[in-house]
């Protein structure tokens, strides 16, 4: 049901729970591989779930700084996304991408190039085996509560967004939702532009500082 989207459904019951930078690496540090790159690849792209269980590394073209979307997986069952919005490329910050390369380096080899693979199946992960034994544990460790999940990171990549001033027309691409149809009515689609590259910088740069800062 994550690869469904609803028109002119956009009213939620309860505001979702949003990380501060400080509360994201409380929670990160609480996390080991593969499950730490995990987290890193949803909050520094904003991708569904889905999506990032089902990347392949053939989606990602490191010399040019652009991952493509192109499948999701749900309970093991892999599927193209259906929208025009849902597929699309997306830039790589730099050091983003260098975190991706070291981990290519641990990962385990399947011969579909799954950049998340469990080594007793060959087969991503399944979401919400993570979710509720990896992620939600190391919430409570971490003193931030048991109400945090894969969707905790997408909801805090587009409140990042919003902070380092990413124009909404810049939100709606680097997101590939349609909450946002009427803006992107107004002001059109972006390109690979310079803007969009630096919006989604400013975020992975919030997600990697304290990372960054240790080697230095």
């Amino acid at each position: 049901m994550e690869l469904v989207e609803i028109r002119n459904v956009s009213k939620r019951r309860r505001q979702p729970r949003v990380l501060t930078s400080d509360e994201f690496w409380k929670l990160l540090s609480f996390i080991e591989e593969p499950y730490r790159t995990m987290v890193l690849t949803a909050q520094c792209l904003g991708l569904r779930v889905s999506e990032v269980m089902a990347l392949q590394w053939s989606d990602f073209d490191f010399d040019s700084l652009i991952i493509r979307v192109q499948r999701g997986i749900v309970h093991g069952h892999v599927d193209n996304v259906k929208t025009e919005y849902s597929a699309d490329d997306l830039p790589l910050d730099p050091d983003f991408a260098a975190v991706l390369l070291r981990w290519k380096t641990r990962c385990f080899v399947t011969p579909e190039q799954w950049v998340f693979p469990n080594p007793n199946t060959r087969r991503p992960y399944w979401q919400e085996t993570v979710a509720a034994q990896r992620i939600k544990p190391a919430a409570e460790k971490a003193g931030l509560g048991g109400n945090i999940g894969w969707h905790t990171f997408r909801h805090t990549y587009r409140t990042w967004l919003d902070a380092a001033g990413a124009p909404m027309s810049i939100q709606r691409e680097l997101m590939r939702h349609a909450s946002i149809q009427t803006t992107m009515n107004v002001y059109g689609r972006a390109t690979m532009s310079d803007a969009k590259r630096q919006a989604n910088s400013n975020v992975v740069q919030m997600v990697l500082k304290p990372a960054l800062a240790a080697v230095q």
